[in-house]
């Protein structure tokens, strides 16, 4: 039997930049797009603060796991985008408090830009679901 692949669009996460969706849910995983610091107009939140663009990155990861009944313990892989790779230490006290416990496997890459002017970060995940798809988003 082959594993249907799901498109989760959650509300309040703002229009797709792109051609994309929030996730994809297939078999017992959850693929999470890369999520920027922006609110639900896709405006840029934080400013050039990092650590209150990642407040906003993670709240938003918070809303993509939660519309499949998933949590911050349930994600394996975590990706990490910085445009600059000084901002770790702002941004991982907020991590920290998110994941707590939790410790996935994790890759911290530094880029030369985003697609958002003015974003520093973007957070990419993989998680295992909590139960099998398809999900009302």
């Amino acid at each position: 039997m082959t594993a249907t692949k799901h498109e989760i669009f959650v509300p309040g996460m703002g229009p797709p930049l792109s051609h994309y969706c929030d996730a994809v849910a297939i078999g017992e995983l959850l693929f999470v797009s890369g999520i920027l610091p922006l609110d639900d107009q896709s405006q840029l939140v934080g400013g050039d603060d990092a650590q209150a663009q990642a407040e906003q990155v993670f709240a938003r990861l918070e809303q993509v796991l939660a519309a499949v009944g998933a949590q911050y313990a349930d994600i394996v892989k975590v990706t990490l985008f910085l445009t600059d790779v000084n901002d770790r230490a702002a941004i991982n006290g907020v991590r920290k408090r998110y994941f707590a416990q939790s410790r996935p496997a994790s890759t911290l890459v530094e880029v030369s830009g985003l697609i958002t002017p003015g974003a520093r970060l973007e957070v990419e995940a993989i998680a295992r679901l909590p139960r099998p798809a398809p999900y009302g988003v």
